[in-house]
């Protein structure tokens, strides 16, 4: 374990690391070119087998270093840290294949204090790759259950002007009041990885949150730099956490006139998998979301019990668009439902 930290930070910046090589590196590179200088950095390392992690021991800003004996998972890391380690305000999560431009903190920590109400923010994600184009802005959910970035490969340009409302943020960037954080239980741990951002946005919005864009703190993403976008790891976990999500947060009624939606999704994509070659990773990971559907049945119903959010106002932040359509909808409107 390596400490050198501030008293009270306003950021708290947790990035998870597993095995991030050169990656990282650039990560604690774009932070020591911060523009503003009130956070702390912790990284919880998932007993990554490669260096990266050393290269938290020589940085020109607080840094505390934690080295697991196991990968316990992104999502148990995250909330490991917050348990812990984290004593600013907000939390940043960031990570390891995400590098914030120089003025990213400074513009999201002036506009944090205009909205006092918003207890989640979400950072403006630029393909690191081809930075004329977006890895994304917030997360979209669709009524079916499926999810994905707002914008992913539109042009830059289509970045509104002023904070709009997002479904949630993806936590490759994203900004949660922490004491928010720690109220709802954090993410589900037994996600292990993705979706679990997608989750705790749902269950802030129907504690009666808003998780809100800010479009000027831009965040430059390589996107699954650790583990692949296409990786057997990311479909089982991908599609299985996404089932889950769908059974703890969808409210009763609307699960009625949903499910029948869902399962057609679910049943869709199956043969899109096995025309593809990839049905059995997909398969597995539809067989264990229903083997282990009990504990987030158990989840669901506190959950519920303390749904402060409208059905209809649920609906309206969702997604009724294909995804392809989703996004040339965007492109023509050039603004996202306030």
């Amino acid at each position: 374990m390596r400490d050198s930290s501030i008293k009270n930070p306003f950021f708290s910046i947790v990035i998870v690391n597993y095995n991030a090589g050169a990656l990282l590196a650039n990560t604690m590179s774009a932070l020591a070119k911060q523009t503003y200088k009130n956070f702390a950095v912790i990284v919880i390392d998932n007993n990554s087998q490669d260096d990266s992690w050393r290269v938290t021991e020589s940085l020109p800003f607080s840094c505390r270093l934690i080295r697991l004996n196991n990968n316990i998972g992104f999502a148990s890391a995250n909330n490991l840290a917050v348990k812990n380690y984290i004593n600013g305000e907000w939390l940043f999560l960031l990570n390891p294949d995400a590098y914030p431009e120089p003025r990213c903190l400074e513009i999201a920590a002036s506009q944090i204090h205009r909205f006092p109400d918003v207890d989640c923010f979400a950072c403006s994600l630029i393909d690191a790759n081809k930075l004329s184009h977006l890895d994304g802005l917030g997360d979209t959910y669709h009524i079916s259950g499926l999810h994905w970035r707002n914008d992913h490969g539109a042009p830059c340009d289509i970045i509104p002007q002023d904070s709009v409302q997002v479904f949630s943020a993806c936590a490759a960037a994203a900004i949660y009041r922490t004491e928010t954080y720690r109220r709802l239980g954090g993410f589900d741990e037994t996600y292990f990885a993705y979706s679990e951002d997608v989750d705790l946005g749902f269950r802030l919005r129907l504690a009666g949150g808003k998780s809100l864009l800010l479009p000027n703190a831009r965040v430059h993403h390589v996107g699954s730099g650790i583990t692949g976008r296409s990786s057997d790891f990311s479909i089982y976990h991908g599609h299985r956490n996404l089932t889950w999500t769908f059974v703890k947060n969808m409210p009763g009624p609307l699960v009625i006139f949903l499910l029948p939606v869902h399962l057609a999704m679910i049943l869709y994509l199956g043969l899109i998998f096995a025309a593809s070659g990839r049905f059995k990773i997909y398969k597995q990971a539809k067989i264990d979301a229903f083997k282990q559907i009990i504990p987030h049945l158990i989840q669901r119903k506190k959950i519920q019990s303390e749904r402060i959010c409208s059905c209809f106002d649920l609906l309206r932040m969702m997604s009724w668009l294909p995804r392809n359509l989703s996004i040339k909808y965007q492109l023509k409107k050039k603004y996202f439902f306030h």
